[in-house]
């Protein structure tokens, strides 16, 4: 997957996933997730537009300016690299491990608590609320 365990981890709004459910349960986790996950999109976008801005300026521009604009497309294309990036990665985060959510034995989704963790929390030995079937979910956060 893309992004890093290491940056998950010290992102106080994407808990690893043994943390998240266990402070607020899996639905707002995953909840939390897409919206984390969609503020970076729109980061994205925005950095495109500057971007753009910055492209159109620079041929307007004195020499002296081309420089500033020069500077403004770099960092405009490293914010939305780092912001597409982080996008996608929260992304399919959610999405794959929404995937495991079910309930092997009785079919509900979301519904269970978190029993132990490992990995650094984003492997979680879960157990459903409804009828006690016990699995793993993962979370791959390697690139």
């Amino acid at each position: 997957m893309i992004g890093d365990h290491e940056s998950v981890s010290r992102q106080p709004l994407n808990a690893p996933l043994a943390a998240g459910v266990r402070r607020v349960g899996f639905r707002k986790w995953y909840e939390r997730e897409l919206l984390s996950s969609h503020a970076h999109m729109v980061l994205a976008v925005f950095a495109v537009i500057a971007l753009l801005a910055s492209f159109e300026a620079m041929g307007k521009a004195t020499p002296g300016q081309q420089l500033t604009d020069v500077l403004c497309i770099l960092v405009s294309g490293a914010v939305t690299y780092w912001a597409l990036r982080r996008y996608l990665f929260l992304l399919m985060r959610a999405e794959v491990i929404a995937n495991q959510a079910n309930c092997g034995d009785c079919g509900a989704y979301g519904r269970f608590k978190v029993l132990s963790e490992a990995h650094g929390g984003n492997e979680a030995h879960v157990a459903c609320l409804k009828c006690t079937h016990r699995w793993t979910i993962t979370s791959e956060d390697e690139e």
